[in-house]
């Protein structure tokens, strides 16, 4: 007898969580369908590292999907704003960030939404996490919980009577957590990308927050990043 795995859609940006979101999903019996966005970020070298990190997964299909979020500016990942940098993760400021990108991952959901509906999937993997995080309020378990009503709501699946499931993971995880995670189910993390503002040469500036918050969590986790 054919046995046929279920469907997820796995919201791949290249970084860090989201690879081993991907590792998560696949673990879990899922085949993947990542979609990945190109949003007009400053940091577009993820792109490549979204790539890298599908390929290595064996997904099933990658799809990238265009946004210009830099037409509304708002943040320093798709406007002309610095990048705030600090000497170590202890530095960095409380509050929402500049970094912090409007509504971006309600963005991102809701495109996830519309594909999982038509590939046939319930099921959504999204890398968010509130614990080692900056701060952003589309981090936390009461958006997840929010959406995943809206999702039953909005959709001709939830009204037939499936249930709409937006996995979160890595959400009550450390970032030592999530690595150990990964490196049991074998994530390369050499093959990701998490800096905010990387230089002319793609390399991670490791002084924003994603980057002390990288180097925080292979520091809680005793292992070496293999990208430093």
């Amino acid at each position: 007898m054919t046995h046929t795995r279920k469907k997820a859609v796995v919201l791949l940006s290249g970084g860090l969580d989201s690879a081993t979101v991907t590792a998560i999903a696949s673990e879990m019996g899922f085949d993947v369908y990542a979609l990945s966005f190109d949003y007009g970020q400053r940091h577009a070298v993820e792109h490549e590292a979204a790539r890298r990190v599908a390929r290595s997964m064996g997904v099933v299909e990658q799809v990238f999907q265009k946004i210009d979020l830099r037409s509304f500016g708002g943040s320093a990942l798709t406007a002309n704003i610095d990048v705030p940098k600090s000497a170590d993760a202890s530095q960095i400021s409380p509050g929402i960030p500049i970094t912090y990108v409007p509504a971006r991952n309600t963005i991102f959901l809701s495109f996830a939404l519309a594909y999982a509906e038509v590939i046939g999937s319930m099921d959504i993997f999204i890398g968010v996490n509130a614990v080692d995080y900056s701060g952003y309020p589309d981090c936390r378990p009461a958006f997840i919980e929010a959406f995943e009503k809206l999702a039953q709501l909005a959709t001709k699946a939830g009204v037939d009577g499936g249930t709409c499931s937006i996995h979160a993971p890595l959400i009550h995880m450390s970032k030592g957590d999530i690595i150990r995670a990964g490196m049991r189910l074998k994530v390369d993390y050499s093959l990701t990308h998490s800096c905010y503002d990387p230089g002319p040469d793609s390399k991670a500036c490791g002084k924003c927050d994603s980057c002390l918050l990288r180097a925080k969590g292979f520091e809680q986790a005793g292992i070496v990043d293999p990208i430093l």
